[in-house]
């Protein structure tokens, strides 16, 4: 990744992140709503939302709530911009998880109640998810030899064939990263869910604003963590890897409005479970791999 790619991508990820972002929020309210027998809003809804509250006066009960907020967007978008540049995949996972620290310290930061028992509850769900998210760089390592994003366009084949069981431990822990039911203890997309909003209780006007547009950025660099498994040196990967990160972003969804939601412990236990299993598998399978090779030649 040099200086010039990276700024590139920092502007067009900025840009078409925030974009890509608001539309897939736009069409889970609309298949969420449809799957509720309810006609649904229009497709661009988040952004009048957003809109809106970047009109309204913004009241926060600790000054530096809206800092801790800004600044957690800002590594979002640098978190983006660095994987979608074929950058560090490591520092991508760190960056993101700087993101989703601030987020947790803002809320702490308004000393509510409520507030405080939502971020008690994105520290549980970091607990869940964390330790899948970060073995995934030390497998793409195993696999490409590199922790560059940019190897897999060299690759022969796609990182699927190879890694299919961290590519399943990876689609079970996406949904707690996404905050979808059953795992979304500390906030949800729905008002349905909750009286109370979790750990954005507390947020209102821009501070609410910048939270959604995290969001945005966040669903576009976590399905971008699903293509990633199905792109390699074939022009048409690219297409494949668009459409079956569109596909589990819909399997998100159904199961969102599928299932009602764990208790913590349900959560942690599964999490842990499934990333134990896939990524030793995983292992035992890249050995035998590498072994056969190593025979064969």
């Amino acid at each position: 990744m040099t200086p010039l790619s990276f700024v590139i991508a920092l502007v067009a990820f900025t840009v078409f992140g925030a974009v890509f972002g608001c539309l897939i929020a736009g069409v889970d309210r609309i298949i969420t709503a449809r799957m509720q027998g309810r006609v649904g809003p229009p497709l661009l809804q988040p952004y009048y939302d957003v809109r809106k509250l970047l009109a309204k006066e913004n009241r926060s009960l600790n000054g530096f709530m809206g800092y801790y907020l800004v600044l957690s967007l800002i590594f979002a978008i640098l978190s983006g911009a660095i994987f979608f540049a074929g950058g560090n995949l490591l520092l991508v996972v760190f960056l993101i998880g700087l993101s989703t620290l601030l987020f947790i310290v803002a809320a702490y930061s308004s000393r509510s109640p409520y507030a405080e028992i939502g971020a008690g509850r994105e520290i549980i769900q970091v607990l869940a998810y964390e330790p899948m998210i970060l073995l995934m760089p030390v497998f793409f390592f195993f696999a490409t030899g590199s922790f560059n994003v940019s190897a897999i366009f060299s690759l022969q084949y796609p990182l699927i064939v190879i890694l299919p069981l961290v590519f399943a431990g990876l689609l079970f822990i996406i949904t707690i990263k996404l905050r979808k039911s059953p795992f979304d203890l500390s906030y949800s997309h729905h008002a349905h869910q909750e009286l109370v909003k979790g750990i954005s209780t507390e947020m209102t006007g821009r501070n609410l604003a910048i939270v959604e547009i995290t969001h945005w950025y966040e669903n576009v660099l976590f399905l971008g963590y699903v293509g990633i498994f199905f792109v390699w040196v074939h022009p048409v990967a690219l297409v494949i890897a668009v459409v079956v990160a569109l596909a589990v972003y819909f399997l998100e969804i159904v199961i969102d409005n599928t299932f009602a939601r764990v208790k913590w412990q349900s959560m942690l236990g599964w999490s842990w479970a499934v990333t134990l299993v896939c990524t030793v598998s995983n292992l035992v399978l890249l050995t035998v791999i590498i072994r056969f090779f190593a025979g064969g030649l």
